[in-house]
């Protein structure tokens, strides 16, 4: 049959060129998109094969092969799909400056890394080019299933190509590429070796739908042997529970999650309408070590018709799902598709809000009809959920619906905050709550004393992302959320209170001192006061409702932030023997500067009994070591 020769448009041979002196840093991608091709192409026979009866074509055994040819270098990918015809071949394949290689150019030239320029191979239809990559030629051989005439096409990247009509072509299309030498240094790797080409097809075809078989020489040390399919072709997201057993799912999360354990739970979500995907989800049972680690790789796998397109996809669940593993496989997003555009496409936005609300409600499912495991998930992974209470305000009720919190009324047990607001008792309008390092340390806080001998029921907060997110949601169900430690607190009368006017007389004999320990404490406390919620500790420290915590300013400041430093109230309990005895020393003094000294050592006690550290240690063991000299 006669052959014909083409020209490539200008803009098409500085697209091959570009190709061929390698843009791209990952050539293996280059079989990644043959093989998509290819079962693009079986899908496309299969349906029309449905719609057309009379359409003269083998669909019995649908399948892609793959073919090494170590002694001539060639690796032939091939299908016995749809096909193409002359024409189609011409327009598809020879002029692909109408699939927008104009539009292509201009995005690879503004791709800053190489990860970005990856990120553009079949956006514009140039996926087919990427075989250019590792090939000095490339020979397609096609025909359309129900004709009888087939079309090769050959070019070695140099500006021109060749369409020759042939009588012999088998139905479907092979695309072999005559390999270029290995090169490591421009990672370009021997693609006549057996076990590369099972590690690409195991990375990014393992799920698709047709088998992909390793025809012919199937050895690295030349030995032939029978057809080997490469992929598994299990794609259990797109099954139905009932058709995968507890066993498959939990392999699948051993492989994508890297984890010898099984999952806690396990997710399945298919949408269809307008935007079709799938995804299969697992919460793990243990988190890793590195959950709060800057550099923990995060996100589900993405797929594209069952084709793997990238690792730790980001975009597609928010920071505090995390450690939420799976796969999700969308039906309409282009092959390739960068990370900077998934920030932005809205298909992907509304896939983040189904996967999330679906995470939370399968979490809250799992509290109200399986307690262990709801408490298990709760110790591993709450610290990193209640991070949403700050960041995602628009799924914060979800979130504070499946949140729950250790208290004073239990030593093991956790409440959610519904239930902490069901308990309240008649007059109570605030929930109460105290942060700190560990629950030992809290408990003990003085500021607990007047909540413990009320008996008033109080959060125990202990995750670092407490001191934020309390202040963030502010209330609940119309009950505000306060800190035991800032602001003043009025939590009623006790039993043996003194009166009203017993109190006003309390506060004036204490004025002076109060006065005078503020002006000697002054680079440190703002205000000294009387305090109602000291029973047992002589002091504490106590911010203003609106002042940053003493955890938060240093949280701040260890990520390069500047905060001023905050300076708190001083409260002194009126009726601790320490506090009695300063105040009559001092109303006995004319000139009160020797209890200087005293007074330093109340506010460095305030600071130590809050886990703190004073200010100049040295002086206050000196001071210490003084008043202990005393007593002997």
């Amino acid at each position: 049959m006669s052959t014909e020769t083409f020209e490539f448009q200008v803009e098409a041979r500085q697209l091959l060129q570009l190709m061929i002196h390698s843009v791209y840093s990952n050539k293996d991608v280059f079989l990644r998109e043959l093989v998509s091709n290819a079962s693009d192409a079986l899908d496309k026979l299969r349906l029309a094969a449905l719609r057309d009866d009379t359409l003269d074509a083998d669909v019995s055994d649908l399948h892609i092969e793959l073919q090494i040819d170590r002694d001539a270098r060639t690796l032939t990918v091939r299908d016995n799909g749809i096909g193409m015809s002359y024409d189609e071949v011409g327009q598809l394949i020879g002029t692909i400056a109408n699939s927008g290689t104009a539009e292509f150019l201009r995005e690879l030239q503004e791709a800053q890394d190489a990860a970005g320029a990856e990120g553009l191979i079949g956006q514009f239809g140039v996926g087919f080019y990427s075989g250019f990559m590792v090939a000095d030629e490339v020979t397609l051989l096609t025909r359309r299933a129900g004709e009888r005439q087939g079309t090769r096409w050959t070019s070695r990247g140099e500006g021109t190509y060749t369409l020759e009509a042939v009588d012999d072509a088998p139905q479907g299309t092979s695309v072999t590429l005559h390999l270029k030498p290995a090169d490591p240094d421009n990672q370009l790797h021997d693609y006549t070796s057996v076990w590369k080409i099972k590690e690409i097809v195991k990375r990014y075809s393992d799920f698709i739908t047709w088998p992909v078989r390793l025809v012919g020489e199937t050895g690295d040390d030349g030995e032939a042997a029978g057809p080997e399919t490469l992929n598994s072709m299990k794609a259990l997201w797109a099954r139905s529970r009932e058709e995968v057993s507890e066993e498959e799912y939990h392999e699948l999360y051993k492989h994508i999650g890297h984890d010898w354990r099984e999952p806690l739970e396990t997710i399945q979500l298919q949408a269809e309408g307008t935007f079709e995907y799938q995804a299969l989800l697992f919460v793990p049972s243990h988190a890793p070590h590195d959950l709060f680690n800057q550099n923990f790789r995060h996100g589900l796998q993405l797929y594209v018709k069952r084709v793997f397109i990238m690792d730790d996809c980001e975009a597609l669940l928010p920071s505090y799902l995390r450690f939420v593993k799976g796969v999700v496989d969308a039906q309409d997003l282009s092959l390739n598709v960068s990370r900077e555009i998934l920030q932005q496409d809205r298909h992907i936005r509304m896939m983040q809000r189904r996967l999330t609300k679906k995470v939370l409600a399968s979490v809250k499912s799992m509290m109200t009809e399986d307690t262990e495991r709801y408490a298990t998930f709760w110790r591993e992974f709450g610290a990193v959920l209640k991070e949403g209470l700050v960041t995602d305000p628009d799924n914060r009720d979800a979130l504070l619906a499946v949140t729950s919190f250790a208290t004073t009324k239990g030593d093991d047990a956790t409440v959610t905050l519904r239930q902490y607001v069901e308990r309240m008792p008649d007059g109570q309008d605030d929930i109460y709550y105290i942060t700190g390092e560990s629950r030992e340390s809290i408990d003990n806080s003085p500021h607990m004393e007047a909540f413990r001998e009320r008996g008033v029921e109080v959060l125990l907060l202990t995750d670092p992302v407490d001191e934020v997110w309390a202040d963030a949601v502010g209330e609940y169900e119309g009950k505000r959320l306060r800190s035991v430690a800032k602001g003043e607190i009025d939590l009623g009368a006790r039993e043996d209170d003194r009166s009203e006017d017993e109190r006003e007389q309390q506060a004036e004999a204490y004025a002076g001192l109060l006065g005078w320990m503020r002006e000697r404490l002054e680079e440190d406390v703002k205000e000294v006061r009387l305090s109602t919620r000291l029973t047992v500790s002589p002091a504490c420290l106590v911010a203003d409702a609106n002042d940053l915590t003493p955890a938060l300013e240093n949280m701040y400041r260890a990520m390069g932030q500047e905060v001023p430093r905050t300076r708190r109230v001083l409260e002194l309990n009126p009726d601790h023997a320490l506090v009695k005895g300063l105040n009559e020393a001092y109303g006995h003094r004319e000139d009160p500067s020797d209890l200087t000294d005293t007074a330093e050592l109340l506010y460095s006690l305030a600071v130590l009994a809050e886990g703190g550290r004073p200010k100049d240690p040295a002086r206050f063991v000196q001071l210490m070591a003084d008043r202990l000299e005393r007593t002997l």
